[in-house]
């Protein structure tokens, strides 16, 4: 999720101002703050070549990083608004997307600096959506709402969307996709490791919801360590440590995005699992608070871990279709090619210059640069696809216990 997020205390202001009209919990000021956050730039339609378009057409797209479950919109028609929803994923190309749940961000959320006591903005938009009071004050609440909605989506669409738990389940994805299906497979995850509220159960709470990856750390710090964006840059707390064990006994992906250098240090040094970063960006070629070291890219990758590459200014700096692939070609060149991949951080309150309909414009200019094919399809989803093949829990398929929120 990036700073544009800043917005949404404007927005409130506007929605208690609109009470009098009795509009706020219609859904308008939900949908006004939406549209507001979550943006495509303005453009002319991107001139693609022929051999792109071909190519594109024959990759395996995935992405490691869209928070579109937060947002109260129906994804399974094409919308104005926003990054994605499943006609968007259809005409991208995208077969396999981890879909995050947000559930706590600071207002007056900054890059260097946050209280993990500041107003929460993901209540009040929670109260704009008219959630449950369960989900306005119980996080662990809010991680299982939201991913119910992509459960309630998969049941409206079986055809067109799967919720995979297991190796099995996204072989069988693929397998239909191979076969000419649209279905995209959906992996659930969660934004920061405070969605557990603190009690090491929730864990398996949040498992048994369906999630299957967590990041440790959002904008500020919490129980389990420090923020990259905290006070204290702290590394991994005992809680931290033993919520990585268990993640880890449990075949759940640790991603440590918005995680303290600390912590990112901790993680590697007793994981025995590759991690991943979700998205951001490389210092290397845009220097913010945000992004990634050179040495951090190497140390994660030399681990056999993932780097997703984000398309939103603190990320990319450059957010057209070539400043984003400047950052994967510098990522590349740290990590090597089967360590770096898609990290869009669509509808995650960024401002980007294409959306998910839009990802041939990447495969165009991967190729303007010189990326063989095997390069462009690994960057563009092989590498997620090997990394979930090998870290998703191994056993056959399941029936999900999805916890109910309500």
């Amino acid at each position: 999720m990036g700073i544009s997020y800043l917005k949404v205390g404007f927005a409130a202001v506007v929605g208690v101002a609109l009470i009098g009209y009795g509009l706020v919990r219609t859904g308008y000021v939900a949908s006004y703050v939406d549209n507001s956050q979550n943006v495509v730039v303005e453009h002319a339609e991107y001139s693609i070549s022929a051999k792109a378009k071909a190519l594109h057409q024959k990759l395996r797209v995935a992405d490691l990083h869209n928070d579109v479950l937060l947002w109260d919109r129906d994804i399974s028609n094409e919308s104005q608004i926003g990054h994605s929803d499943l006609p968007r994923f259809n005409k991208g190309n995208v077969g396999v997307q981890i879909f995050t749940s947000v559930t706590k961000s600071p207002r007056g959320q900054n890059y260097k600096k946050n209280s993990s006591e500041a107003f929460d903005n993901i209540t009040l938009l929670g109260w704009l959506q008219s959630w449950q009071t369960n989900a306005l004050n119980n996080l662990s609440d809010r991680a299982l709402l939201q991913a119910q909605r992509l459960y309630e989506l998969e049941k409206k669409h079986p055809n067109n969307v799967k919720v995979v738990h297991t190796r099995q389940e996204l072989e069988d994805v693929l397998k239909d996709r191979a076969g000419g299906s649209n279905k995209i497979a959906g992996v659930l995850g969660t934004e920061g490791g405070h969605a557990l509220d603190g009690d090491l159960k929730n864990i398996d709470r949040l498992y048994d919801g369906g999630l299957r990856m967590m990041g440790l750390q959002h904008f500020f710090d919490n129980k389990l360590g420090g923020s990259l964006h905290g006070q204290s840059k702290a590394g991994l707390t005992d809680f931290g440590r033993a919520v990585v064990r268990q993640m880890e006994s449990k075949e759940m992906i640790v991603d440590v995005a918005h995680s303290s250098p600390a912590v990112v240090d901790d993680v590697l040094a007793m994981a025995t699992r590759p991690i991943v970063v979700s998205h951001t960006g490389v210092k290397g070629i845009c220097d913010t608070p945000r992004n990634l070291t050179d040495e951090q890219v190497r140390k994660i990758s030399t681990k056999g871990g993932l780097i997703g590459i984000g398309f939103w200014d603190a990320a990319a700096c450059d957010i057209s279709p070539k400043g984003v692939a400047d950052s994967i070609e510098y990522a590349v060149s740290l990590a090597g090619i089967n360590h770096v991949a898609l990290g869009s951080d669509f509808d995650g309150s960024v401002t980007t210059a294409f959306d998910s309909s839009e990802y041939s414009v990447l495969t165009n200019e991967l190729l303007k640069k010189g990326f063989t094919e095997d390069q462009i399809a690994a960057v563009m989803g092989e590498n997620i696809i090997r990394f979930l093949l090998e870290n998703l829990p191994q056993g056959a398929a399941v029936q999900e216990t999805v916890a109910s929120t309500d």
